[in-house]
C-alpha cells in the first residue's frame, strides 16, 4: 500500500493520478486482474542505464510518468553538479507523447537545481539534439523519445558533453547517476526546486544542423529530376530532413502523405519501424505510383534511416547491412587512406574489408552507438539495425537524416554512370 500511496501524493499529472486512483479502487473490490496490474506497476523501478530509461507509459515505478521523469531530471542534475558549478544540459524531445511535458519537467528540474538548461525550440529529431550537444559546448545532453518502440512507450536517452565528445553515456556513469536518482528517489518529487528561468534554444542551432548535415553530399548535377519518395514513419523527421535536402540541392521527395506529420497514435503501422513487415507498404504503393527510383525511410526520431529499391519482384527493402556497407565503401573512399570504419559485433563483417582495401584501420564494438562513436580515429560507423554515423566530427550518434544525404549522394553518383543503388550492391 505505501508503495502506491507515496506515488498518489507527489504525482503532477492528472492522468495518471486517475489511472492509478481507479485501480486501486479496483484492486480493494478483490479485482484480481486489477490486484496483478498493480503489484506489476509497483515491483521495483524502471532503471537507469546505459540506453538511459524506456518503457510504458502509465502509472507507477515500473513505468515512464512525470514522476519517475522528475526523479531522472534530479538525480541527473545532481549527477552533473558533483563535477561542475554551473553545468550547461541541453534537452530535445520528440513528437510522442508527453515527450515536451516531459522535456519541460526536465528543464525546470534542471534549472531550479542551478543548471544552465537549454529546452530546443519544438519537437525535433533526436540527431538535432546530438548535435547540439557538441555545437552548444553543453555538458549533457538529454533526448526524451523511445525512437521506433511501440506507440505507449515514451524513453529518456541522455548524452555527455565534454571528454565523452557527445555521446551516449557507458558505464561506469550510467551506474553512477543510477546512484544519484535513487537517492532522489527517497523523497517526494514534490519538494524539488523547479524554475522557469531555462532558456529556449534559437533557431540557429537547427539551421547549422541542416548546413552541416548538407555538407555531408552535396547534390552533384546528376541529382537533377532524380525522383524519389520519403516517409517519416509518422515522427519527426520530415520539416529538418525537407529542409536538408533544399539545402543541400536535391530534388524534394514525393512523401508517404499519410505518415509524413507527427503522430503519437501511429495509425498507419501496427510498429513504428520500418524494418517490421508492412510498416513501408504505404511507401512501396507510393514509390510505385511516382514511378520513384528509390525509397528513403526515417523511424519516428529519425535517428535511422530505411531504404528500398524496385526489383524483379516488387519493392525490396536493402538490409541494413547492405546500406551499411554501401555507405562504408563510400566512406572508406572518401577518407584518403587515413581513419578507421567501426561496426557492432551483430553487424557485416564486411565492413573490415572495405576497411582493408582501402587501408583502413576497422574497429568491432560492442553493440550500440554509445561504442560505435567511440572508436579511435572514427570517419564512419554502423550497425545493421538501420543505424550509420556518417559525420562523427559533428554528430557523435546514428543519424538518420545525414544517412538520407549519403544515399542520395550515391544514387546520384551512380546515376550519373547509368547505374542505380541496387547496382551498386
Amino acid at each position: 500500500m505505501a508503495a502506491w500511496h507515496d506515488w498518489l501524493a507527489q504525482d503532477p499529472d492528472p492522468e495518471t493520478r486517475a489511472e492509478l486512483s481507479a485501480l486501486v479502487a479496483a484492486a480493494e473490490q478483490n479485482d484480481a486482474a486489477a490486484q496483478t496490474d498493480l503489484a506489476s506497476r509497483f515491483a521495483g523501478r524502471l532503471q537507469f542505464g546505459t540506453a538511459g530509461l524506456r518503457g510504458e507509459l502509465g502509472a507507477g515505478s515500473m513505468r515512464m510518468n512525470r514522476v519517475l521523469v522528475a526523479q531522472a531530471a534530479a538525480g541527473f542534475g545532481n549527477y552533473l553538479l558533483a563535477s561542475s558549478a554551473r553545468p550547461v544540459v541541453v534537452i530535445g524531445y520528440d513528437g510522442r507523447k508527453n515527450s515536451d511535458v516531459f522535456a519541460r519537467d526536465s528543464a525546470e528540474l534542471f534549472a531550479g537545481a542551478g543548471l544552465r538548461a537549454i529546452l530546443l525550440p519544438r519537437m525535433l529529431p533526436t540527431p538535432v539534439l546530438a548535435f547540439a550537444v557538441r555545437y552548444l559546448g553543453a555538458d549533457a545532453g538529454v533526448m526524451v523519445t523511445a525512437s521506433h518502440n511501440p506507440p505507449n512507450d515514451n524513453g529518456y536517452k541522455v548524452y555527455l558533453g565534454g571528454a565523452d565528445g557527445g555521446a551516449q553515456i557507458v558505464s561506469p556513469a550510467d551506474a553512477e547517476i543510477a546512484g544519484f536518482i535513487d537517492a532522489v528517489a527517497e523523497g517526494s518529487i514534490a519538494d524539488l526546486p523547479r524554475s522557469s528561468s531555462y532558456e529556449i534554444a534559437g533557431d540557429d542551432v537547427v539551421d547549422a544542423y541542416i548546413s552541416a548535415t548538407a555538407a555531408v553530399a552535396p547534390a552533384p548535377s546528376s541529382a537533377e529530376s532524380m525522383r524519389w519518395v520519403y516517409t517519416a514513419m509518422h515522427g519527426v523527421g520530415w520539416e529538418t530532413a525537407s529542409a536538408v535536402v533544399e539545402h543541400a540541392g536535391y530534388p524534394q521527395p514525393d512523401v508517404v502523405a499519410e505518415q509524413i506529420s507527427p503522430d503519437p497514435a501511429f495509425p498507419t503501422v501496427a510498429f513504428p519501424n520500418p524494418e517490421e513487415p508492412g510498416a513501408m507498404d504505404l511507401a512501396f504503393q507510393a514509390a510505385q505510383a511516382a514511378g520513384a527510383e528509390f525509397i528513403v525511410a526515417n523511424d519516428p526520431d529519425a535517428d535511422r534511416v530505411a531504404v528500398a529499391v524496385p526489383g524483379p519482384d516488387g519493392w525490396r527493402r536493402l538490409t541494413g547491412n547492405e546500406i551499411g556497407l554501401l555507405l562504408g565503401a563510400r566512406a572508406a573512399r572518401a577518407a584518403g587512406g587515413s581513419g578507421s570504419l567501426a561496426c557492432s559485433l551483430v553487424s557485416s563483417p564486411g565492413l573490415g574489408e572495405i576497411a582493408r582495401l582501402h587501408g583502413l584501420d576497422w574497429h568491432e564494438t560492442l553493440t550500440g552507438f554509445k561504442w560505435i562513436s567511440r572508436a579511435p580515429d572514427l570517419v564512419y560507423g554502423f550497425e545493421e539495425a538501420l543505424g550509420y554515423l556518417v559525420n562523427p566530427e559533428t554528430v557523435r550518434d546514428k543519424d538518420g537524416i545525414s544517412a538520407m544525404v549519403a544515399v542520395l549522394g550515391l544514387a546520384a553518383d551512380a546515376r550519373a554512370e547509368g547505374r542505380t543503388l541496387a547496382d551498386l550492391l
